[in-house]
């Protein structure tokens, strides 16, 4: 059997535990060769580096834009994470060899950006050509840095292992993502050893371009698909439970066990990642089931993905949303019975690159919930110019979703349950597929929709 399997940040930064609960001792039950594993940059490195995922704190990204001297922000990050090197000698890192990859790639990162540097102060290189490349270099960093780390420390507690670099450093080739997978893999045989690969591939369609920090999944699925493994895995923090733990509390957020790649779409259309949409399609088209494992529970199954799989009794699996989403209603007597009336409102969204998460309507109103990061003044301007009434609403958006909930009654209890705890619902949309029931609500009702209606749906 081969498999492919992702090891999140969160993850590479405790790995001991990946070594225990993972990988295995090589004469430990645990231990099995015909393993891919796909790692990550360890936890807040990327941060470091591109810019703070959550808040946008901008990182060493943000001072080449700038124009400034990059140098002493790669020596600070240098100094850090050598600093996280030394939390792994204890278990087999040979710290001196790790510092004298990590010192070189970082010299060869300052080169380049020197050059980019010059080459943007030139004038005759489109300068978004170039900070993207620049990005794409920098994101490779993290990724190189953990996966040397990776094989050093299998490789001196005896474990024969393989570092799979994607990140073409040094490399002049103009291939695509496929074919450096497919070109850098020729030779290498899962079976006769470990097989440690970075997050980040090279690519002329320029993998941060097409799917920014989503990278690593991509990744991880491109090698799944083009080494045709039994199955992909991916080793988080967490398992995917019915809720967030840290609203219902760890006892009250259930496994899901099973479920299947159009719930996990569902998920993602709300910020709540299973994985990358992107990285699921090639994975749902080929045929591979994926498991979503908690590193620190190893012998729990975890949740397992596949294409065509329907839950064997109705039932709600997750209840997961926002409250970081504003509802833009378009209200307009004009709009009855006029066919396609809201297609010029879909246009001005797209010429803003919004996308809309969830959209209801009536005879004169259009309500489009997006994310609040979106919002844009001159969109909004431009809506308000264009139609009589435009309302901006922050709200929250909850969701109950499942592979088998297209049955009465399972509306009624998920609004019975809102409105018992005097939760008002002001839009609700379901499609005929019924995967997914959405509500939007007022704000400050989120975390007691989310915990009630798992309370009520997945637990009682």
């Amino acid at each position: 059997m081969l498999t492919v399997e992702k090891i999140g940040g969160t993850s590479m930064s405790q790995f001991e535990d990946v070594l225990k609960n993972i990988i295995g001792e090589l004469d430990s039950q645990r231990f099995s060769f015909g393993r891919v594993f796909v790692v990550s940059a360890y936890a807040g490195v990327t941060n470091k580096l591109l810019e703070d995922k959550k808040t946008k704190a901008p990182g060493i990204y943000r001072h080449f834009v700038n124009g400034e001297d990059c140098e002493e922000a790669l020596n600070v990050l240098l100094q850090d994470l050598l600093k996280v090197n030394e939390r792994f000698v204890n278990i087999g890192l040979d710290y001196e060899a790790a510092k004298e990859f990590l010192g070189s790639r970082i010299q060869q990162t300052k080169s380049y950006l020197h050059s980019m540097h010059e080459i943007i102060a030139s004038g005759y290189v489109d300068r978004e050509n170039i900070f993207s490349a620049a990005r794409e270099l920098l994101a490779s960093l993290g990724e190189a840095h953990s996966a040397f780390n990776s094989v050093n420390i299998l490789q001196n507690r005896g474990i024969p292992a393989r570092l799979v670099d994607l990140t073409g450093l040094r490399d002049s080739r103009q291939l695509t993502i496929d074919e450096r997978i497919a070109k850098t893999f020729r030779g290498v045989d899962p079976f006769k050893e470990i097989v440690i690969v970075t997050g980040y591939t090279k690519g002329k369609e320029g993998i941060m371009r097409q799917f920014e920090r989503g990278y690593s999944e991509i990744t991880f699925s491109r090698i799944a698909t083009h080494l045709h493994a039994d199955e992909a895995i991916i080793h988080k923090e967490f398992h995917l439970s019915s809720a967030d733990p840290k609203i219902v509390g760890v006892e009250k957020a259930i496994p899901v066990g099973r479920t299947n790649y159009d719930v996990a779409d569902q998920l993602a259309d709300i910020g709540m990642e299973a994985i990358h949409p992107n990285a699921s399609k090639p994975l749902e088209m080929a045929g591979i089931n994926l498991r979503l494992k908690n590193t620190f529970e190893p012998d729990h199954p975890g949740t397992l993905i596949s294409k065509d799989y329907i839950g064997p009794e109705a039932k709600i699996e997750i209840v997961a949303g926002s409250d970081k989403v504003v509802v833009v209603e378009i209200h307009d007597s004009l709009m009855v019975g006029e066919a396609g009336y809201d297609k010029q409102i879909m246009e001005m969204f797209m010429n803003y690159s919004v996308s809309y998460i969830m959209k209801a309507t009536n005879a004169n109103s259009i309500s489009l919930v997006i994310w609040e990061h979106d919002l844009n003044e001159e969109l909004m301007a431009e809506l308000k110019g264009a139609y009589q009434t435009v309302t901006i609403l922050p709200a929250a958006i909850v969701c109950v979703i499942g592979s088998n909930i297209a049955v009465p009654n399972i509306l009624a209890r998920a609004t019975s349950s809102l409105a018992k705890n005097h939760i008002n619902v002001n839009c609700v949309s379901q499609s005929l597929r019924q995967v997914n029931m959405q509500f939007v609500i007022d704000r400050d009702k989120y975390t007691s929709a989310i915990y009630h209606l798992n309370e009520d749906l997945c637990v009682g």
